[in-house]
């Protein structure tokens, strides 16, 4: 059954967890749309780490072109939610209309993908409560203040939400995210 996934980045969201999903998605035959803030190319960035240095570093990565402007979303139409880190997530979380997209996908309980810094757009939504769930390391506090509880392991699976890491988990987070679209799509 063909699926339509929506996937919420903008600028400097993580090149490797944008193209990684978007392409094994696709794989499967379903569509993915990218919505950003506006219809436009978006510049993505690689995190990375570098001997001698304490957190990650930042490089400019593959453009991308946005489907849509998040003011164009009907998130009805989509079976599922695809978000990725990287730093878009950071100032994503402070538009309203990216919030409400969010909440659709939560309340209507359709399948989330969400990884590395993306929890930071659920906890503007609203919806770590009571929730086990995984991401960057040093977002434990965050998903705590938010009322989560951070487990750090490579992907997690809490009812319709499954999170990972970062990119170094994609394979694992796409192949529980693709095992619930499959399980809903049956359901159904």
């Amino acid at each position: 059954m063909s699926q339509t996934i929506l996937m919420i980045t903008g600028d400097a969201g993580e090149a490797l967890e944008i193209f990684y999903p978007k392409h094994r998605l696709e794989e499967e035959g379903w569509r993915v749309d990218v919505a950003a803030l506006e219809k436009r190319t978006i510049q993505t960035v690689v995190h990375d780490f570098e001997p001698g240095f304490a957190t990650y570093t930042e490089k400019l990565g593959y453009r991308i072109e946005a489907d849509l402007a998040i003011a164009d979303v009907r998130p009805e139409a989509y079976d599922g939610l695809l978000v990725p880190g990287g730093r878009a997530p950071e100032y994503l979380r402070n538009r309203p209309e990216v919030v409400a997209v969010a909440r659709h996908f939560l309340d209507a309980r359709k399948p989330i993908a969400a990884t590395c810094h993306a929890l930071l757009i659920l906890a503007a939504a609203g919806s770590l409560q009571g929730r086990t769930l995984t991401c960057y390391p040093e977002l434990e506090l965050d998903v705590r203040a938010a009322g989560g509880r951070f487990v750090n392991r490579e992907v997690v699976v809490d009812d319709n939400l499954v999170t990972a890491r970062a990119w170094p988990d994609n394979g694992p987070w796409m192949r529980e995210f693709i095992r619930l679209l499959n399980a809903r799509a049956k359901a159904t």
